[in-house]
């Protein structure tokens, strides 16, 4: 329809919070389509919780969802596309795979791709005002730590392994909690259309990341985006991905 407007989000309702087992929240923004919302984990540690990812940051985050103020948080960029970084500024420290820290530090509307995917059709309702989509800029956080592969962040009771994952981008990551086969898994893996043409995405990287995935003991996977799904869905899904790109 010629000169339609989208109608404009309430602040107060613009995040969404839903209990999922193993003390795990996940935290999303209902007001954007499937397709571009992503999925903020939040996990429950006896000294600290852990974040992980962001989403657009056109609304406060840590102001709207009560669950963000309590205590303190490991906060945790699974890589640095817009979508996945908005409100991380909002956190006293980030940390992200070395290979893409250089953006966090630089967020630039290009490299995150907001340039190529920020615009109305992402929305069933916009921001409040005065969000504009030509106004969007990403702040830098604070504080940048680098993660490698392999580094453990722990929360006290539970512990999760940094796995680098790069092919969606190079410095993409999931986090592995072996002790209840819970894989948080980023944009490498979830159940739904996979972005693997970035300017800065790999097939190689990529079918060498699901190997190593299909290979871990997982029980439930909290994807990116769309709804979490089993080990079993997840081996089915990488033996499909595989299939189609040998």
């Amino acid at each position: 329809m010629t000169g339609f407007t989208l109608p404009r989000g309430n602040a107060d309702r613009w995040y969404r919070t839903q209990r999922m087992g193993d003390d795990i929240t996940l935290i999303d923004e209902p007001a954007i389509k499937p397709f571009y919302r992503c999925n903020i984990w939040h996990l429950r540690g006896r000294e600290r919780d852990l974040v992980v990812d962001f989403g657009l940051g056109a609304v406060p985050l840590r102001e709207r969802v009560a669950l963000l103020a309590e205590r303190e948080i490991v906060a945790v960029a699974s890589h640095t596309h817009f979508d996945h970084i908005g409100a991380a500024h909002e956190f006293d420290c980030c940390h992200v795979h070395r290979a893409e820290a250089d953006i966090l530090a630089s967020p630039d509307n290009r490299r995150t791709l907001a340039d190529a995917f920020l615009d109305d059709a992402m929305f069933d309702e916009l921001p409040p005002a005065p969000y504009a989509h030509s106004g969007y800029r990403i702040p830098t956080p604070p504080r940048i730590e680098v993660l490698e592969d392999g580094d453990i962040l722990d929360l006290g009771n539970r512990q999760l392994e940094v796995v680098h994952t790069p092919g969606h981008s190079p410095g993409g990551i999931a986090l592995w909690e072996a002790s209840t086969g819970t894989l948080i898994s980023g944009d490498i893996l979830y159940d739904g259309e996979l972005i693997e043409d970035a300017y800065h995405s790999d097939l190689d990287d990529y079918a060498r990341s699901l190997e190593r995935l299909r290979r871990l003991p997982i029980r439930t996977v909290h994807g990116g985006h769309f709804p979490s799904f089993s080990g079993e869905r997840c081996h089915a899904l990488i033996d499909d991905w595989l299939r189609r790109h040998s």
